[in-house]
């Protein structure tokens, strides 16, 4: 079973800083870290680590983190040998984090931003031939309409995180089989109010532009499936909660997974759920996303 992922590779220079410094001030750090991230790349070493055959398609730029965010991929068993080197810099996000954990960022997309319409062309055969295509917001979204548009009608199955938010008008949404956004991401794409009540009406106004399934993660709130027949609700999975990062990246490519594996939503939306909840229970990104083992371990446990 092949997982295609189309996104981004970012490398994230952190800053710990005793305070975050106003306009022309210069703020003390506390500490300093270099962490490989870029949805793309999280999510295909998540869905690697979950046990599928992974290709990761997108751009780095010719530097030290290129390399670096390759290898990390490589090591993880995706296979990164349509990755291009684009003439820029490879995608950055600096992020200064002061000791409550409220931060302020700046994001180059850099290379990410050379995913343009020739390399979709060029990639295209191997997105048609893959089992799922996984892809999210983070390069740009003429290119990933142009990718859809040009899919065979009826597969792969298309698995879309639309993170970060964005006007979702120009994509062909007749060809994402599962939406899948955070609780704040369909806030700002539908004007959801927060209730369970309009989650239904919010949600089936999105699958009125196409989108034959919507899947929102809600947290400690678990993740709502929204279909044409209604609502169902996945209660949370209950761990004991370190760190949410990779949580939303670890449900994405487990739900991937199972759907390239021919399994139907329920239990895909359950596996990828069981994989959350896993992400949450260490810290960082890359470290806490679970594999197979870990998950079908926490599954078996739950059905006792």
């Amino acid at each position: 079973m092949r997982v295609a992922v189309l996104g981004s590779l970012n490398m994230t220079l952190v800053a710990e800083v005793e305070r975050l410094p106003p306009p022309g001030e210069t703020a003390l750090g506390r500490g300093f870290s270099l962490v490989p991230g870029g949805r793309g790349l999280v999510q295909a070493v998540a869905a690697a680590r979950l046990g599928a055959e992974v290709a990761l398609f997108g751009k780095v730029g010719n530097d030290e983190f290129g390399r670096e965010l390759l290898r990390v991929a490589k090591e993880n068993g995706v296979d990164i040998s349509l990755v291009e080197e684009a003439p820029t810099h490879t995608g950055a996000f600096v992020l200064l984090v002061d000791p409550r954990q409220e931060a302020v960022s700046a994001y180059t997309p850099g290379a990410n931003a050379f995913v343009d319409e020739a390399y979709i062309q060029k990639i295209l055969p191997h997105l048609s031939a893959a089992d799922v295509l996984l892809v999210q917001l983070e390069i740009p979204l003429a290119s990933l309409a142009f990718a859809l548009k040009r899919l065979p009608r009826e597969r792969p199955p298309v698995v879309l995180n639309p993170a970060p938010p964005q006007d979702l008008s120009g994509l062909p949404l007749g060809r994402v089989d599962v939406l899948i956004p955070n609780a704040q991401e369909f806030r700002t794409l539908t004007g959801w109010s927060g209730s369970i009540e309009e989650l239904e009406r919010a949600g089936k106004r999105l699958l009125a532009q196409g989108v034959r399934a919507l899947v929102v993660t809600a947290g400690e709130d678990g993740a709502y499936l929204v279909e044409p027949e209604g609502v169902t609700h996945f209660p949370a999975v209950p761990v004991a909660a370190v760190d949410p990062a990779g949580a939303g990246e670890a449900f994405c490519a487990a739900l991937a997974v199972k759907l390239g594996q021919g399994r139907g939503l329920y239990e895909a939306v359950g596996f990828a759920a069981a994989a959350a909840a896993l992400a949450t229970q260490k810290k960082g990104v890359l470290p806490s996303l679970p594999t197979l083992a870990e998950v079908q371990t926490l599954l078996a446990r739950l059905a006792d």
